[in-house]
């Protein structure tokens, strides 16, 4: 089970909360890195992920570092109860494999297994971390994002996440109880945008001000 919680800003607020985040002197600073994710659905009607009950994001992402490039299928869920909680509780299944498998994979899940592409992004993540914790600012060609999410089998996963919203000046009500996608979504409607598929920086997108 995944205990998180997440707040944003206009892209242009990345330096001063990194500047905040690498004052916190509890955070070990882990670097930057780029993911490109790509989220598919079922390709039967009848399992659909994205229907209200499911609710699920199955996801193959890809991430570039200075230490190497990697990949992980995940599978991610929303439980019900999540929008009348003050943190996220969602479900979330991760596998690693070899990144020089990536384009195999994909050719098999577009291919052979005809899984739905419905969308892919990217972002710039930067991760800071320790025992208890892991805060990320995720750079979106939208918006930044600032999630606080507890380590895996701790105990109270809530009141940690508290401690570093309470080390942070965070405030609960500021929160954003969706995913990315709704958020981005959101902005397109708000600022009558087009809405794309591939969340790409170098695409027309709608900017959280």
């Amino acid at each position: 089970m995944e205990y998180e919680i997440r707040f944003y800003y206009p892209l242009t607020k990345y330096k001063e909360k990194l500047l905040e985040l690498k004052k916190t002197k509890e955070l070990n600073f882990e670097g930057r890195k780029y993911e490109i994710t790509s989220q598919f659905d079922h390709p039967s009607k009848k399992f659909s992920f994205y229907t209200k009950e499911v609710d699920g994001r199955f996801r193959i992402r890809k991430t570039e570092s200075k230490k190497g490039i990697k990949c992980m299928i995940s599978w991610k869920r929303r439980l019900n109860d999540t929008v009348d909680k003050k943190i996220n509780k969602e479900e979330e299944v991760e596998i690693s494999i070899n990144s020089k498998d990536y384009d195999n994979l994909m050719f098999l899940i577009n291919n052979v297994l005809h899984m739905k592409e419905i969308e892919t992004y990217e972002r710039y993540r930067t991760t800071f971390s320790n025992d208890e914790i892991e805060i990320v600012l995720d750079e979106y060609p939208f918006g930044l994002a600032l999630e606080i999410e507890a380590k895996k089998n701790i105990d109270n996963p809530e009141k940690i996440i508290n401690k570093y919203i309470t080390l942070l000046n965070l405030k609960y009500e500021d929160s954003y109880k969706l995913s990315w996608d709704d958020k981005y979504e959101q902005l397109c409607k708000e600022q009558k945008m087009e809405k794309f598929n591939k969340v790409l920086f170098d695409k027309p997108m709608p900017k959280i001000k």
